[in-house]
């Protein structure tokens, strides 16, 4: 019997040794405290790359993580050598990569183990393992073209002239600014097919403001009583217009009603940050998935148009028309036509 219980012992504490050693040489879950955000942009637009900077530091401080920002500052050729950069860093890497898909398709596959998060455009590498963050864009600015038409056919408003003509300035004619165009003159006509919307392209001037100014003057000119930007940090340069000129501006991707007070409706939020901040808690949770794509619109709200302002500028009576609409939008009461390719351009 005690010969018995000396073999049980002994065979219990092998057991336990071995259980040991199979913990201690099971897979490591996937390291995730460095981050990088790598944009082919600059920072200060007050707009898009800086909401997206706003989720990266508050994932610094809820998660207690190593952040890094890499800005690229609209540079081609920083662009490859900033993903390399990321690389050799971080862990997980929130990229915003127009004009350098390929290259990021390239270092994925080359770097399997790496988390890539893509910002706003659907990119997929053949080792599929690039999730996408995709806007709904067009359903955010149907309710901007709605609201421009809205006011444009308002003559009680200070300033709107008897014309109806609003305008857009986009800072290139790329698929993500023209998906923009597309869906604010479908809403804009929605309200009343002979409004006319004018259009003006920055041709890449993303950190022109200037530029923006410039080309907002000119809608102006032109009639336009309100004019949405569509352009970075250029676009603040629009929001400058429609004050010296007396006019309506909407801005885009954060709340941008306060920058020109008394001058801006409304704005096209995009909520980059908020978005980064969600994927980021499925990586933490262990529920992220790699190669998905991930649309964010009206009902997630990774879109939205926004009215609060200091000095709100709009009648309640339409902007419960705007809000009536974007309701129906999250109810699929309100189908929004999704961008199809053509020229907004002409």
């Amino acid at each position: 019997m005690e010969k018995r219980r000396r073999y049980l012992v002994t065979l219990l504490g092998a057991a336990l040794v071995l259980a040991a050693a199979l913990t201690g040489c099971a897979p490591a879950g996937p390291k995730t405290n460095r981050v990088v955000y790598l944009i082919n942009g600059a920072l200060g637009d007050n707009a898009f790359y800086d909401s997206g900077e706003a989720g990266i530091k508050n994932i610094e401080s809820q998660y207690k993580v190593e952040t890094r920002t890499i800005e690229c500052n609209f540079d081609a050729g920083k662009f490859q050598p900033a993903l390399q950069a990321a690389v050799q860093y971080a862990d997980v890497i929130f990229v915003i990569s127009y004009g350098f898909e390929d290259q990021l398709k390239a270092i994925a596959d080359k770097y399997p183990n790496k988390i890539f998060v893509n910002i706003d455009t659907v990119v997929q590498n053949p080792k599929k393992t690039i999730t996408s963050v995709f806007f709904l864009a067009e359903q955010s600015a149907y309710l901007a073209g709605m609201t421009a038409a809205l006011a444009t056919t308002d003559t009680s408003l200070k300033g709107i002239n008897p014309a109806k003509v609003i305008g857009v300035v986009g800072g290139d004619t790329d698929p993500i600014v023209s998906a923009f165009v597309f869906a604010y003159e479908n809403g804009a006509h929605a309200v009343d097919p002979g409004i006319r919307v004018l259009t003006k392209s920055l041709g890449g001037a993303w950190d022109d403001s200037a530029k923006g100014k410039q080309a907002a003057l000119q809608l102006y000119d032109q009639k336009a009583d309100v004019v949405f930007q569509v352009a970075a940090a250029a676009g603040i340069g629009v929001l400058q217009a429609a004050a010296d000129r007396g006019l309506y501006a909407i801005g885009v991707d954060t709340n941008q009603n306060d920058l020109e007070p008394g001058h801006v409706l409304a704005s096209d939020v995009k909520n980059v940050g908020t978005s980064i901040e969600e994927v980021y808690k499925t990586i933490k949770d262990g529920s992220y998935k790699p190669g998905q794509v991930l649309d964010m619109g009206l009902a997630s709200g990774g879109v939205d148009l926004v009215f609060t302002a200091k000095q709100p500028v709009l009648p309640q009576s339409i902007v419960d028309k705007v809000e009536k609409a974007r309701q129906d939008i999250i109810d699929g009461k309100l189908a929004v036509q999704m961008y199809n390719g053509e020229n907004v351009w002409q």
